[in-house]
C-alpha cells in the first residue's frame, strides 16, 4: 500500500472523528502528493513520496522560522502540521548511523588521508546512500569532523 492510500484512509478517519485540524494537515499533504502524481502521469515510487512528505515537513518548518513571534496562532497550526507529517515521514539515521555509513564510504575509497579536497569525492559517494533518510546538514557536519 502506498503512503498515498495510507494518508488518504487517516484523513477519512481524522473526518469521521471530528478531527478538524488533523483533517486538514492530511489534506494539504494528500493535494501534495496527487499533484506530484499528475505532474508525473505515472504512480509515485516510495522514495518520491518520502520526497514529498519530507518537502511538506520543510516548507512547514519554514513558516513557523518566518511567521512573527506573536503569531502564535500560525505557529501553533504548524507545529500541528509537522507533526501530523512525521507520522508519515521515512524514519531518519541519527548520528551514529551516518558515521557508520561515512566511515564505510571513506574505506570503500581507499583514501589513505582523508584531507578537504576529497570531500567532494566523500559526498559524492555518500550522499545516494543516505539521500532522504539523513538530514544533508548533519551528513556534511559528521563528514567535517573526518577531514584531516
Amino acid at each position: 500500500m502506498s503512503k498515498t492510500d495510507d494518508v488518504r484512509k487517516a484523513m477519512m478517519a481524522a473526518m469521521k472523528s471530528g478531527e478538524k485540524e488533523r483533517k486538514n494537515a492530511l489534506s494539504l499533504l494528500l493535494a501534495a502528493l496527487k499533484q506530484k502524481q499528475i505532474d508525473k502521469r505515472a504512480e509515485l515510487t516510495e522514495e518520491e513520496e518520502n520526497a514529498i512528505i519530507l518537502k511538506e515537513i520543510k516548507q512547514t518548518q519554514e513558516s513557523i522560522d518566518t511567521a512573527p513571534a506573536d503569531r502564535t496562532d500560525i505557529i501553533e497550526e504548524c507545529k500541528t502540521k509537522i507533526a501530523v507529517y512525521q507520522e508519515f515521514a521515512p524514519k531518519m539515521m541519527d548520528e551514529a548511523e551516518i558515521r557508520k555509513v561515512v566511515e564505510t564510504v571513506i574505506a570503500g575509497l581507499n583514501l589513505s588521508e582523508v584531507t578537504p579536497k576529497e570531500k567532494g569525492l566523500i559526498m559524492k559517494q555518500l550522499m545516494p546512500q543516505v539521500k532522504g533518510r539523513a538530514d544533508g546538514g548533519l551528513v556534511n557536519k559528521i563528514v567535517q569532523e573526518f577531514l584531516k
